[in-house]
Protein backbone atom coordinates (compact mmCIF):
# COMPACT_ATOMS: atom_id res chain seq x y z
CA UNK A 1 0.00 0.00 0.00
CA UNK A 2 3.22 2.08 0.06
CA UNK A 3 3.05 4.08 -2.83
CA UNK A 4 0.53 5.95 -5.05
CA UNK A 5 0.57 4.12 -8.32
CA UNK A 6 -1.29 5.37 -11.17
CA UNK A 7 -0.63 2.37 -13.46
CA UNK A 8 -4.30 1.38 -13.39
CA UNK A 9 -5.36 4.51 -14.39
CA UNK A 10 -3.10 5.12 -17.35
CA UNK A 11 -3.59 1.11 -18.80
CA UNK A 12 -7.56 2.88 -18.38
CA UNK A 13 -7.64 6.10 -19.23
CA UNK A 14 -4.79 5.75 -22.06
CA UNK A 15 -1.27 7.86 -21.60
CA UNK A 16 -1.89 10.83 -23.82
CA UNK A 17 -3.29 14.08 -22.66
CA UNK A 18 -6.83 13.58 -25.44
CA UNK A 19 -6.86 10.45 -24.35
CA UNK A 20 -6.97 11.72 -20.41
CA UNK A 21 -9.01 15.16 -21.33
CA UNK A 22 -11.88 12.37 -22.66
CA UNK A 23 -11.94 10.49 -19.77
CA UNK A 24 -12.62 13.17 -17.54
CA UNK A 25 -15.15 15.42 -19.63
CA UNK A 26 -16.99 12.18 -19.77
CA UNK A 27 -16.86 11.40 -15.92
CA UNK A 28 -19.76 13.54 -14.91
CA UNK A 29 -19.08 13.28 -11.09
CA UNK A 30 -15.62 14.86 -11.43
CA UNK A 31 -16.67 17.35 -13.40
CA UNK A 32 -19.32 18.56 -11.04
CA UNK A 33 -16.75 17.73 -7.99
CA UNK A 34 -14.17 20.14 -9.33
CA UNK A 35 -16.33 22.55 -10.42
CA UNK A 36 -17.77 22.72 -6.54
CA UNK A 37 -14.73 22.84 -4.95
CA UNK A 38 -12.69 25.35 -6.98
CA UNK A 39 -15.81 27.85 -6.33
CA UNK A 40 -15.42 27.67 -2.91
CA UNK A 41 -12.17 27.89 -2.88
CA UNK A 42 -12.03 31.20 -5.58
CA UNK A 43 -14.98 32.46 -3.78
CA UNK A 44 -12.72 32.71 -0.19
CA UNK A 45 -10.18 33.96 -2.08
CA UNK A 46 -12.19 36.89 -3.13
CA UNK A 47 -13.42 37.24 -0.05
CA UNK A 48 -10.13 37.60 2.02
CA UNK A 49 -9.06 40.05 -0.87
CA UNK A 50 -11.73 42.61 -0.02
CA UNK A 51 -11.37 41.92 4.24
CA UNK A 52 -7.26 42.36 4.03
CA UNK A 53 -7.05 45.88 2.57
CA UNK A 54 -4.55 46.99 -0.30
CA UNK A 55 -4.13 43.17 -1.80
CA UNK A 56 -2.79 44.91 -4.97
CA UNK A 57 -0.02 46.32 -2.85
CA UNK A 58 0.23 42.91 -0.98
CA UNK A 59 0.64 40.99 -4.19
CA UNK A 60 3.23 43.27 -4.90
CA UNK A 61 5.50 42.84 -2.07
CA UNK A 62 4.73 38.97 -2.74
CA UNK A 63 6.53 39.11 -5.79
CA UNK A 64 9.33 41.35 -5.25
CA UNK A 65 10.06 38.90 -2.31
CA UNK A 66 9.98 36.09 -4.35
CA UNK A 67 11.95 37.58 -7.07
CA UNK A 68 14.71 38.96 -4.99
CA UNK A 69 15.15 35.27 -3.90
CA UNK A 70 15.09 33.30 -7.00
CA UNK A 71 17.22 35.95 -8.22
CA UNK A 72 19.95 35.73 -5.31
CA UNK A 73 18.86 32.05 -4.82
CA UNK A 74 22.52 30.73 -4.39
CA UNK A 75 23.24 33.55 -1.64
CA UNK A 76 20.27 32.63 0.51
CA UNK A 77 20.41 28.66 -0.31
CA UNK A 78 23.80 28.76 1.53
CA UNK A 79 22.78 30.78 3.81
CA UNK A 80 19.76 28.40 4.87
CA UNK A 81 22.27 25.33 5.02
CA UNK A 82 24.73 27.09 6.99
CA UNK A 83 22.27 27.88 9.58
CA UNK A 84 20.59 24.43 9.67
CA UNK A 85 23.65 22.86 10.00
CA UNK A 86 24.88 25.32 13.23
CA UNK A 87 21.43 24.32 14.89
CA UNK A 88 21.91 20.89 14.53
CA UNK A 89 20.59 19.39 11.19
CA UNK A 90 22.34 17.78 7.76
CA UNK A 91 21.69 19.70 4.84
CA UNK A 92 22.30 16.94 1.26
CA UNK A 93 21.97 19.28 -2.08
CA UNK A 94 20.86 16.70 -4.71
CA UNK A 95 20.87 17.27 -8.60
CA UNK A 96 18.39 15.07 -9.98
CA UNK A 97 15.27 12.80 -7.84
CA UNK A 98 17.39 9.82 -8.33
CA UNK A 99 20.04 11.26 -5.84
CA UNK A 100 17.18 12.47 -3.19
CA UNK A 101 15.79 8.84 -3.52
CA UNK A 102 19.42 7.59 -2.84
CA UNK A 103 20.51 10.09 -0.15
CA UNK A 104 16.60 9.02 1.57
CA UNK A 105 17.41 5.75 1.50
CA UNK A 106 20.84 5.82 2.95
CA UNK A 107 18.82 7.81 5.94
CA UNK A 108 16.91 4.70 6.02
CA UNK A 109 19.32 2.46 5.96
CA UNK A 110 21.48 3.93 8.89
CA UNK A 111 18.32 4.15 10.88
CA UNK A 112 16.93 0.47 10.15
CA UNK A 113 13.76 1.86 8.98
CA UNK A 114 10.60 0.04 7.69
CA UNK A 115 7.99 2.54 8.04
CA UNK A 116 7.81 5.94 7.04
CA UNK A 117 5.05 8.39 8.17
CA UNK A 118 4.68 11.38 5.75
CA UNK A 119 3.19 14.60 5.88
CA UNK A 120 2.11 16.20 2.51
CA UNK A 121 4.67 16.64 0.43
CA UNK A 122 4.34 17.46 -3.66
CA UNK A 123 8.23 17.15 -4.17
CA UNK A 124 8.23 13.49 -3.01
CA UNK A 125 5.51 12.87 -5.13
CA UNK A 126 7.24 14.87 -8.23
CA UNK A 127 10.81 11.91 -7.23
CA UNK A 128 8.34 8.58 -6.82
CA UNK A 129 9.72 8.04 -3.04
CA UNK A 130 6.82 6.30 -2.49
CA UNK A 131 7.47 3.66 -5.23
CA UNK A 132 11.32 3.54 -4.01
CA UNK A 133 10.27 2.55 -0.71
CA UNK A 134 7.69 0.30 -1.38
CA UNK A 135 10.46 -1.42 -3.67
CA UNK A 136 13.06 -1.65 -1.35
CA UNK A 137 10.32 -3.12 1.56
CA UNK A 138 9.70 0.13 3.36
CA UNK A 139 6.25 1.10 4.14
CA UNK A 140 5.31 4.79 3.54
CA UNK A 141 2.33 6.05 4.96
CA UNK A 142 0.51 8.91 3.82
CA UNK A 143 -0.74 10.99 6.86
CA UNK A 144 -2.57 14.07 5.18
CA UNK A 145 -6.38 12.47 5.09
CA UNK A 146 -6.86 12.82 1.64
CA UNK A 147 -3.62 12.14 0.57
CA UNK A 148 -4.68 8.83 2.86
CA UNK A 149 -7.15 8.47 1.00
CA UNK A 150 -5.86 8.64 -2.49
CA UNK A 151 -3.20 5.49 -1.24
CA UNK A 152 -5.78 3.50 -0.62
CA UNK A 153 -6.91 4.41 -4.11
CA UNK A 154 -3.56 3.64 -5.61
CA UNK A 155 -3.79 7.41 -6.98
CA UNK A 156 -2.04 10.67 -7.40
CA UNK A 157 -3.54 14.04 -6.69
CA UNK A 158 -5.89 15.37 -8.15
CA UNK A 159 -4.90 19.23 -6.63
CA UNK A 160 -2.34 20.72 -5.12
CA UNK A 161 -3.93 21.42 -1.79
CA UNK A 162 -7.13 19.65 -1.83
CA UNK A 163 -5.90 16.57 -3.34
CA UNK A 164 -8.88 13.91 -3.10
CA UNK A 165 -11.13 16.69 -4.86
CA UNK A 166 -12.74 14.52 -7.41
CA UNK A 167 -13.81 11.39 -4.57
CA UNK A 168 -16.79 11.88 -3.06
CA UNK A 169 -18.13 10.04 0.62
CA UNK A 170 -19.63 6.76 -1.09
CA UNK A 171 -16.10 6.33 -2.57
CA UNK A 172 -14.34 7.06 0.66
CA UNK A 173 -16.10 4.81 2.49
CA UNK A 174 -16.06 2.22 0.22
CA UNK A 175 -12.35 2.24 0.09
CA UNK A 176 -12.02 2.33 3.90
CA UNK A 177 -14.06 -0.96 3.87
CA UNK A 178 -11.74 -2.37 1.51
CA UNK A 179 -8.77 -1.69 3.53
CA UNK A 180 -10.13 -2.27 7.12
CA UNK A 181 -12.83 -5.28 6.66
CA UNK A 182 -14.95 -3.04 8.37
CA UNK A 183 -18.50 -1.72 7.12
CA UNK A 184 -18.47 2.07 6.97
CA UNK A 185 -21.50 4.49 6.13
CA UNK A 186 -20.36 7.40 4.13
CA UNK A 187 -20.80 9.80 6.80
CA UNK A 188 -17.70 12.35 7.59
CA UNK A 189 -17.82 11.91 11.10
CA UNK A 190 -17.42 8.39 11.39
CA UNK A 191 -14.97 8.17 8.45
CA UNK A 192 -12.84 10.68 9.76
CA UNK A 193 -12.88 9.09 13.40
CA UNK A 194 -11.48 5.88 11.45
CA UNK A 195 -8.35 7.93 9.78
CA UNK A 196 -7.69 9.67 13.15
CA UNK A 197 -7.27 6.26 15.10
CA UNK A 198 -5.46 4.35 12.09
CA UNK A 199 -3.37 7.07 11.47
CA UNK A 200 -2.36 7.82 15.08
CA UNK A 201 -0.66 4.48 15.22
CA UNK A 202 1.71 5.42 12.53
CA UNK A 203 2.91 8.09 13.79
CA UNK A 204 3.55 6.34 17.36
CA UNK A 205 5.45 3.76 16.13
CA UNK A 206 6.93 5.30 12.70
CA UNK A 207 10.71 5.30 12.16
CA UNK A 208 11.03 8.55 10.40
CA UNK A 209 8.82 11.16 9.76
CA UNK A 210 8.99 13.00 5.91
CA UNK A 211 7.64 16.33 5.32
CA UNK A 212 7.81 18.95 2.57
CA UNK A 213 8.51 22.27 2.86
CA UNK A 214 6.82 25.69 2.49
CA UNK A 215 9.37 27.88 2.91
CA UNK A 216 12.24 27.43 4.88
CA UNK A 217 13.52 30.71 6.30
CA UNK A 218 17.18 31.52 5.09
CA UNK A 219 18.35 33.82 8.50
CA UNK A 220 17.73 31.05 11.03
CA UNK A 221 17.61 27.67 8.85
CA UNK A 222 14.07 27.15 9.88
CA UNK A 223 11.45 24.90 8.21
CA UNK A 224 7.66 26.18 7.87
CA UNK A 225 4.76 23.80 7.65
CA UNK A 226 1.29 24.77 6.85
CA UNK A 227 -1.36 22.32 7.10
CA UNK A 228 -5.14 22.59 8.18
CA UNK A 229 -4.74 19.29 9.96
CA UNK A 230 -2.35 18.30 12.65
CA UNK A 231 -0.50 15.59 10.90
CA UNK A 232 2.64 17.85 9.81
CA UNK A 233 3.16 18.05 13.52
CA UNK A 234 2.91 14.59 14.78
CA UNK A 235 5.37 13.43 11.81
CA UNK A 236 7.88 16.35 12.19
CA UNK A 237 7.74 15.37 16.37
CA UNK A 238 6.71 12.01 17.12
CA UNK A 239 9.37 10.22 15.01
CA UNK A 240 13.05 9.75 15.71
CA UNK A 241 14.62 10.92 12.58
CA UNK A 242 12.96 14.17 10.57
CA UNK A 243 13.36 14.12 6.92
CA UNK A 244 12.17 17.41 4.98
CA UNK A 245 12.66 17.37 1.47
CA UNK A 246 12.14 20.47 -0.58
CA UNK A 247 12.34 22.43 -3.72
CA UNK A 248 15.47 24.34 -3.85
CA UNK A 249 13.35 27.25 -4.30
CA UNK A 250 11.20 27.18 -1.26
CA UNK A 251 13.31 30.08 0.68
CA UNK A 252 12.53 33.46 1.59
CA UNK A 253 15.34 35.67 2.96
CA UNK A 254 13.54 36.83 6.52
CA UNK A 255 10.89 36.18 8.88
CA UNK A 256 9.57 39.10 8.40
CA UNK A 257 9.32 38.07 4.39
CA UNK A 258 7.68 35.07 5.70
CA UNK A 259 4.58 37.08 7.04
CA UNK A 260 4.20 38.89 3.74
CA UNK A 261 4.03 35.24 2.14
CA UNK A 262 2.11 33.37 4.87
CA UNK A 263 -0.71 35.60 4.32
CA UNK A 264 -1.14 35.66 0.81
CA UNK A 265 -0.94 31.63 0.53
CA UNK A 266 -3.57 31.09 3.20
CA UNK A 267 -5.72 33.88 1.56
CA UNK A 268 -4.67 32.52 -2.05
CA UNK A 269 -5.24 29.13 -0.93
CA UNK A 270 -8.70 28.47 0.85
CA UNK A 271 -9.70 32.24 2.22
CA UNK A 272 -8.45 31.44 5.59
CA UNK A 273 -6.58 34.47 7.70
CA UNK A 274 -4.06 31.57 8.64
CA UNK A 275 -3.94 27.85 7.79
CA UNK A 276 -5.40 26.04 11.51
CA UNK A 277 -1.64 24.83 11.81
CA UNK A 278 1.62 26.76 11.07
CA UNK A 279 4.53 25.04 12.55
CA UNK A 280 8.08 27.15 12.12
CA UNK A 281 10.83 24.12 12.78
CA UNK A 282 14.50 24.70 13.75
CA UNK A 283 16.96 22.19 14.27
CA UNK A 284 16.33 18.94 15.50
CA UNK A 285 15.36 18.58 19.82
CA UNK A 286 17.59 20.15 21.75
CA UNK A 287 18.28 19.86 25.51
CA UNK A 288 15.35 20.31 27.69
CA UNK A 289 13.14 20.28 24.47
CA UNK A 290 9.88 18.24 25.50
CA UNK A 291 9.56 16.92 22.12
CA UNK A 292 11.11 16.93 18.59
CA UNK A 293 13.25 14.78 16.69
CA UNK A 294 16.58 13.14 17.45
CA UNK A 295 17.65 13.60 13.60
CA UNK A 296 16.92 16.54 11.23
CA UNK A 297 17.69 16.08 8.13
CA UNK A 298 16.85 18.61 4.80
CA UNK A 299 16.95 17.28 1.05
CA UNK A 300 17.48 19.83 -1.19
CA UNK A 301 16.40 19.01 -4.69
CA UNK A 302 17.35 21.15 -7.75
CA UNK A 303 15.92 18.33 -10.75
CA UNK A 304 15.77 20.90 -13.23
CA UNK A 305 15.24 24.23 -11.31
CA UNK A 306 18.41 25.74 -12.06
CA UNK A 307 17.91 25.40 -15.56
CA UNK A 308 15.30 28.13 -15.26
CA UNK A 309 17.55 30.53 -13.48
CA UNK A 310 18.57 33.48 -15.27
CA UNK A 311 15.82 32.95 -17.86
CA UNK A 312 14.05 36.51 -18.81
CA UNK A 313 10.95 34.09 -20.01
CA UNK A 314 10.63 31.12 -17.32
CA UNK A 315 12.69 32.03 -13.91
CA UNK A 316 9.43 33.62 -12.34
CA UNK A 317 8.00 30.19 -12.34
CA UNK A 318 10.56 29.38 -9.51
CA UNK A 319 8.06 32.10 -7.54
CA UNK A 320 5.33 30.04 -7.27
CA UNK A 321 4.12 29.87 -3.85
CA UNK A 322 1.73 26.57 -4.48
CA UNK A 323 -1.49 28.07 -3.19
CA UNK A 324 -3.07 26.48 -6.08
CA UNK A 325 -5.27 29.88 -7.32
CA UNK A 326 -4.39 29.60 -10.36
CA UNK A 327 -6.41 25.98 -10.31
CA UNK A 328 -9.51 27.51 -8.83
CA UNK A 329 -9.99 29.71 -11.51
CA UNK A 330 -8.78 28.18 -14.63
CA UNK A 331 -11.85 27.47 -16.79
CA UNK A 332 -9.72 24.51 -18.46
CA UNK A 333 -8.70 22.96 -14.91
CA UNK A 334 -11.91 23.21 -14.26
CA UNK A 335 -13.71 20.98 -16.47
CA UNK A 336 -10.93 17.75 -16.51
CA UNK A 337 -9.57 18.05 -13.11
CA UNK A 338 -5.90 17.06 -12.40
CA UNK A 339 -5.60 13.58 -13.47
CA UNK A 340 -5.70 15.03 -17.10
CA UNK A 341 -2.37 16.70 -16.98
CA UNK A 342 -0.61 13.39 -15.81
CA UNK A 343 1.50 15.10 -13.62
CA UNK A 344 1.65 15.99 -9.83
CA UNK A 345 1.88 19.28 -10.74
CA UNK A 346 -1.39 20.40 -12.46
CA UNK A 347 -3.41 23.16 -13.86
CA UNK A 348 -1.77 26.41 -15.24
CA UNK A 349 1.18 25.77 -12.92
CA UNK A 350 1.82 22.26 -13.89
CA UNK A 351 1.31 23.34 -17.60
CA UNK A 352 4.22 25.36 -16.82
CA UNK A 353 6.57 23.58 -14.27
CA UNK A 354 6.16 19.94 -16.02
CA UNK A 355 7.93 20.36 -19.31
CA UNK A 356 10.85 23.07 -17.25
CA UNK A 357 11.38 20.58 -15.10
CA UNK A 358 11.09 17.28 -16.91
CA UNK A 359 12.79 19.06 -19.98
CA UNK A 360 10.41 16.69 -22.08
CA UNK A 361 8.61 19.56 -25.00
CA UNK A 362 7.49 16.36 -26.91
CA UNK A 363 5.11 15.11 -24.20
CA UNK A 364 4.95 17.46 -21.10
CA UNK A 365 5.07 20.19 -23.46
CA UNK A 366 1.54 19.30 -24.77
CA UNK A 367 0.35 20.74 -21.58
CA UNK A 368 1.14 24.16 -22.97
CA UNK A 369 -2.10 23.64 -25.25
CA UNK A 370 -4.41 22.94 -22.44
CA UNK A 371 -5.20 26.77 -22.02
CA UNK A 372 -7.50 29.26 -23.24
CA UNK A 373 -4.80 31.42 -23.04
CA UNK A 374 -7.40 33.63 -20.71
CA UNK A 375 -5.38 35.39 -18.45
CA UNK A 376 -7.20 34.44 -15.06
CA UNK A 377 -4.35 32.80 -13.44
CA UNK A 378 -2.31 35.93 -13.87
CA UNK A 379 -4.96 37.72 -11.89
CA UNK A 380 -5.32 35.42 -9.17
CA UNK A 381 -1.71 34.53 -8.57
CA UNK A 382 -0.62 36.34 -5.26
CA UNK A 383 2.77 36.81 -6.35
CA UNK A 384 2.36 37.81 -10.09
CA UNK A 385 3.54 34.83 -12.51
CA UNK A 386 2.69 35.47 -15.95
CA UNK A 387 1.93 32.20 -16.75
CA UNK A 388 -0.55 32.77 -19.53
CA UNK A 389 2.41 34.44 -21.50
CA UNK A 390 5.20 31.65 -20.61
CA UNK A 391 2.09 29.22 -21.91
CA UNK A 392 2.45 31.02 -25.27
CA UNK A 393 6.60 30.86 -25.49
CA UNK A 394 6.26 27.14 -24.77
CA UNK A 395 4.15 26.89 -28.01
CA UNK A 396 6.57 28.45 -29.51
CA UNK A 397 9.29 26.15 -28.23
CA UNK A 398 7.17 23.05 -29.12
CA UNK A 399 6.65 25.07 -32.97
CA UNK A 400 10.68 25.97 -33.23
CA UNK A 401 11.83 22.26 -32.20
CA UNK A 402 9.37 20.78 -34.70
CA UNK A 403 7.67 18.98 -32.34
CA UNK A 404 4.27 19.65 -33.33
CA UNK A 405 2.42 17.40 -36.12
CA UNK A 406 2.66 17.12 -40.13
CA UNK A 407 -0.58 18.02 -40.22
CA UNK A 408 -0.39 21.59 -38.02
CA UNK A 409 2.90 22.38 -39.31
CA UNK A 410 1.01 22.25 -43.00
CA UNK A 411 -1.92 23.77 -41.76
CA UNK A 412 -0.31 26.93 -40.15
CA UNK A 413 2.16 26.92 -43.54
CA UNK A 414 -0.82 27.54 -45.19
CA UNK A 415 -2.12 29.97 -43.10
CA UNK A 416 0.86 31.76 -43.49
CA UNK A 417 0.31 31.50 -47.14
CA UNK A 418 -2.89 32.94 -47.60
CA UNK A 419 -2.64 35.56 -44.84
CA UNK A 420 0.42 36.98 -46.83
CA UNK A 421 -1.35 37.45 -50.10
CA UNK A 422 -4.23 39.24 -50.44
CA UNK A 423 -5.87 37.66 -53.42
CA UNK A 424 -5.46 34.07 -51.95
CA UNK A 425 -6.60 35.65 -49.27
CA UNK A 426 -10.24 36.65 -50.77
CA UNK A 427 -10.32 33.57 -52.67
CA UNK A 428 -10.35 31.83 -49.43
CA UNK A 429 -12.95 33.39 -47.86
CA UNK A 430 -14.80 33.02 -50.66
CA UNK A 431 -14.58 29.66 -50.84
CA UNK A 432 -15.04 28.63 -47.31
CA UNK A 433 -19.07 29.98 -47.33
CA UNK A 434 -19.99 27.06 -50.23
CA UNK A 435 -17.35 24.53 -48.38
CA UNK A 436 -19.04 25.19 -45.10
CA UNK A 437 -22.37 23.75 -46.41
CA UNK A 438 -22.16 20.17 -46.21
CA UNK A 439 -21.53 20.38 -42.03
CA UNK A 440 -24.17 23.33 -41.60
CA UNK A 441 -27.42 22.58 -39.76
CA UNK A 442 -30.05 25.49 -39.06
CA UNK A 443 -27.12 28.10 -39.50
CA UNK A 444 -24.50 26.49 -37.20
CA UNK A 445 -22.05 24.52 -37.62
CA UNK A 446 -22.41 21.23 -35.11
CA UNK A 447 -20.09 18.93 -36.64
CA UNK A 448 -17.56 18.17 -39.07
CA UNK A 449 -14.28 16.43 -39.29
CA UNK A 450 -10.90 16.07 -38.06
CA UNK A 451 -9.68 18.89 -36.46
CA UNK A 452 -13.06 21.09 -36.17
CA UNK A 453 -14.52 17.91 -34.30
CA UNK A 454 -12.43 18.71 -31.53
CA UNK A 455 -13.88 21.90 -31.47
CA UNK A 456 -18.03 21.28 -32.15
CA UNK A 457 -18.07 18.08 -29.68
CA UNK A 458 -18.43 20.66 -26.99
CA UNK A 459 -19.61 23.64 -29.00
CA UNK A 460 -21.34 25.16 -31.47
CA UNK A 461 -19.63 27.78 -34.26
CA UNK A 462 -22.09 30.31 -36.21
CA UNK A 463 -21.35 29.67 -40.01
CA UNK A 464 -19.61 32.53 -42.58
CA UNK A 465 -21.85 34.53 -43.60
CA UNK A 466 -22.29 34.71 -47.91
CA UNK A 467 -20.46 38.46 -47.93
CA UNK A 468 -18.08 38.93 -45.93
CA UNK A 469 -17.58 42.25 -43.65
CA UNK A 470 -15.19 43.70 -45.96
CA UNK A 471 -17.36 43.14 -48.86
CA UNK A 472 -19.79 44.88 -47.10
CA UNK A 473 -17.51 47.62 -46.26
CA UNK A 474 -16.49 48.32 -49.61
CA UNK A 475 -20.28 48.84 -50.81
CA UNK A 476 -21.29 50.52 -48.14
CA UNK A 477 -18.73 52.81 -49.19
CA UNK A 478 -19.81 52.66 -52.49
CA UNK A 479 -23.12 53.49 -51.23
CA UNK A 480 -22.15 56.45 -49.36
CA UNK A 481 -20.13 58.11 -52.53
CA UNK A 482 -22.80 57.63 -54.55
CA UNK A 483 -25.64 59.71 -52.24
CA UNK A 484 -22.74 61.97 -51.80
CA UNK A 485 -22.90 62.14 -55.53
CA UNK A 486 -26.42 62.68 -56.06
CA UNK A 487 -26.48 65.08 -53.43
CA UNK A 488 -24.20 67.34 -54.78
CA UNK A 489 -26.25 67.38 -58.55
CA UNK A 490 -29.28 68.68 -56.60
Amino acid sequence: MSGHGNTAVDERIGSGLKSRTKHALNDEFLRKAVAFTTDKLKNGRLQAMDTFGDWEAWRERGRAIRSHTIANLDYYLGQFADNVVQGGGNVYFCKEGKDAVRTFMDIAERNKAKLVAKGKSMVSEEIHLNQELEKKGIEAIETDLGEYILQLARETPSHLIIPAIHKNKQQIAELFTDASGEHFEPETKVLAEYARKKLRNYFLEADIGLTGCNFGVAESGSITLVSNEGNGRMVSTLPKVHVVVMGMERLVPTFEDLEVVLNLLARSATGQKLTTYTSILTGPRASGDLDGPEELHVIILDNGRSEQLGDPIFQEVLNCIRCAACLNVCPVYRHVGGHTYGSVYSGPIGAVLTPLLQQDMKEAGTLAYASSLCGACYEACPVKIPLHDMLVHLRHRKVKMKLTSLPERIAFKSYQTIFGNIKLYKLATKSAYYMQKPLVRDGMIKAGPPPLSGWTQSRFMPMLPKQSFRDKWGALQQELASRRKEGGKR
